[in-house]
Parts: C-alpha cells; sequence; structure tokens
C-alpha cells in the first residue's frame, strides 16, 4: 500500500520537473537578451550603431531592478548611426541606471533622454535620489572610489565608464544636490571611421 509520504514525493517531483522546465526555458531567454545586450558576437569592434538602442537594451536588462521602485521615462530623440562598441556603450550605459536606481531609496524617476548636439550624441540619465554631497564629486570617478555602503559595488563602475567614454571620445560629467538627485551628462561624437576618434 502507498504511504502517503510517497504521494507527497510524487507531488514534489512534478513541481520540481515543472519549475526545472520553466527555469532553463528563462535562462535560454537571459542568455539570448545577454548575447543582445553585450553583442557578444562583435565584441571589442566598433559598428555603426543607433545609441538609442543601446538605451532600450540596457533597459530591459536592467527592468527587473528597477520596475519596483522607479519610475522609467525616456525622451529619445531621433539619432545617427555612429562608430562604438556597443557592449561597452551598454556596459556604462547599465552601470549608471543601476546607480541611479540604488539612489533612489524608496519610489522615485529615472528619467533618460537622447539628442543631437551639433557634433555630439548627448545623453542624459537623470535621477530624483539623495544625490551627492558636493565635496564627493570631484571623486567620484576615481578608480575604488564610493559613496554606497560597505559591501555595496566595488567603486570601479564609474571609473570604468569614464575610461569607455574617453576612449571613445567623448566626456562623462555629473550634477548633484543632495536631497534632489542626480544627472550624468554623456557626450559621444558622432562618427563613421574610427580614425575619427581621439
Amino acid at each position: 500500500r502507498r504511504q502517503p509520504s510517497d504521494v507527497y514525493k510524487r507531488q514534489d517531483i512534478d513541481t520540481l520537473l515543472k519549475d526545472t522546465l520553466e527555469g532553463s526555458l528563462r535562462v535560454k531567454e537571459i542568455v539570448k537578451g545577454l548575447k543582445e545586450f553585450s553583442h557578444i558576437d562583435k565584441s571589442d569592434q566598433y559598428y555603426l550603431y543607433d545609441i538609442n538602442e543601446c538605451i532600450q537594451s540596457t533597459l530591459k536588462m536592467v527592468s527587473n531592478q528597477l520596475k519596483y521602485h522607479c519610475e522609467v521615462k525616456t525622451d529619445l530623440q531621433p539619432l545617427p548611426t555612429s562608430l562604438i562598441e556597443v557592449g561597452k556603450i551598454n556596459q556604462v550605459i547599465m552601470n549608471l541606471l543601476i546607480n541611479a536606481s540604488q539612489a533612489i531609496e524608496d519610489n522615485g524617476t529615472i528619467c533618460i533622454t537622447s539628442q543631437v548636439c551639433g557634433e555630439y550624441i548627448m545623453v542624459k540619465i537623470k535621477d530624483d535620489g539623495r544625490g551627492i554631497d558636493a565635496d564627493k564629486l570631484p571623486h567620484i570617478f576615481d578608480p575604488f572610489y564610493t559613496t554606497k555602503e560597505v559591501g555595496v559595488g566595488t567603486g570601479l563602475g564609474l571609473s570604468i565608464s569614464y575610461g569607455i567614454i574617453e576612449e571613445h571620445g567623448g566626456s562623462i560629467d555629473v550634477q548633484s544636490e543632495v536631497d534632489v538627485g542626480t544627472c550624468f551628462t554623456i557626450e559621444l561624437p558622432i562618427t563613421t571611421q574610427k580614425s575619427d576618434l581621439v
């Protein structure tokens, strides 16, 4: 005679198999998304690309981290394609979005804009989080410098981001006010050939 525990074990196995199947499908989707996000087949090479696409794909990657306490607003103007390392620009945008979400303690808003300014593409990522003290602002792009609690972050994200934007011949700047929020501004030259990058 089948013991009650056998019935429970069978139910557990059915549930575990269902969860495993769903999990594997989810992993497949995540890997697909990561490949698109990191442009894995074209890493370490420059390609003509629409930076708005970088913003959209990165937002998809970090949506789970943002959706519970951040409202994301976008105002993306049409941009020309420009020569960039797609995975690296995605990395910069992701870092700024995660930083913005971590600066928002309860609920808040992250605004992302893009536009053409002369010969440059300008991207702004603005949050209404806790802001950064004026005396700390000059150091935030320094390696290993962090305003976060111990155990949160490495202090390398903004330093790496700064280096990536510099590699692209651009600039990254920050404005912040405590209890008002922070705005990072990225300017990238519109280029069609790598010799234009300085």
